[in-house]
């Protein structure tokens, strides 16, 4: 779930549209942020403790720095708002409302000059666009909605895979969650399982043919083969179609492995190369598989700091 506390950092990360509407007038909030509301017809007003659900979009200067996607965020309403944040807002909005707000990256370089990230600078305009489309009063209404948004968004991700793989002819076998894998060469022996060790080449590519990473191209800089254990999704392992792929592949195996953007990198990919929400395509060899992973060399225990030797101070 996308449920986000800190709203300062929602000012500076967060996002998608504001809509276009009737007259409204820029007002200012006691902490000086420059706002304006666009009232939407929805009479249900937002309250301390509920939880929103908004659509943002943050633009410093002409430049979008962070947006939700097609997935809305979940932020919480708290107790005390602070100034010159989006939170002092909140209870001034009701469902349907859509705002405008400008900031100016100098006042907040002024309050927090030592940690401020580097990618910013005096002189920067903060835009935010955000509409209100839902309030929700637990966690656990919140979690409800999240699960049906992300339902909906991957029975259409499916969809558009499988619209891809027919325009392009492609015969491929589908995963439990919903990427689909072309096998190339089959390989020989068993299928891999979870728990097995392996390891492979690979390179991703979108839809479109941007190659964004691979171990086989010098250009990115790691030709190591990458090793992993099969059905460590959301432990830290492999993203879940990529994981989900290797069940379906052999030692020796080539695939290609079309993969639904929630089974990638969602809203949040790891390279430039990727748009948020992107699906994208892994060629796959595999080098090796074992029944588990080697062990690890232990590190080497360093004794209780009383029995640490200290050397003299020098004269």
């Amino acid at each position: 779930m996308k449920t986000i506390k800190n709203l300062f950092l929602i000012t500076l990360c967060a996002a998608v549209v504001a809509t276009g509407c009737k007259n409204a007038s820029y007002k200012k909030t006691p902490g000086g942020m420059t706002y304006k509301v666009y009232e939407g017809k929805d009479t249900q007003k937002v309250r301390v403790g509920n939880f929103i659900k908004v659509q943002l979009e943050i633009k410093v200067n002409d430049s979008v720095v962070n947006t939700t996607g097609k997935l809305p965020a979940y932020l919480q309403v708290p107790p005390t708002p602070q100034p010159y944040d989006l939170s002092e807002l909140w209870t001034k909005l009701s469902v349907g409302d859509s705002v405008v707000v400008t900031q100016m990256m100098d006042t907040f370089i002024k309050r927090n000059p030592i940690n401020f990230p580097p990618q910013f600078k005096k002189g920067d305009r903060v835009m935010t666009y955000l509409k209100v489309l839902g309030v929700f009063t637990s966690d656990s209404l919140v979690r409800i909605d999240d699960e049906k948004g992300k339902s909906a968004l991957k029975v259409a991700e499916i969809a558009e895979v499988e619209k891809y793989l027919a325009d392009k002819k492609i015969t491929a076998q589908k995963t439990p969650s919903g990427a689909y894998v072309q096998i190339l060469n089959p390989g020989t022996g068993n299928l891999i399982d979870s728990g097995k060790y392996v390891t492979v080449n690979y390179t991703g590519t979108t839809f479109a043919g941007v190659k964004f990473d691979s171990n086989t191209d010098s250009s990115f800089q790691h030709m190591q083969p990458l090793p992993f254990v099969v059905g460590t999704s959301g432990q830290g392992g492999m993203i879940k179609g990529f994981d989900e792929a290797m069940k379906f592949l052999k030692p020796g195996a080539v695939a290609k492995v079309f993969i639904p953007s929630l089974l990638a990198y969602g809203g949040s990919p790891q390279s430039p190369k990727i748009k948020p929400y992107e699906h994208l395509v892994f060629y796959i060899q595999v080098l090796e598989v074992k029944d588990k992973a080697p062990v690890q060399p232990a590190m080497p225990q360093m004794p209780p700091q009383s029995m640490q030797k200290v050397d003299a101070p020098q004269q």
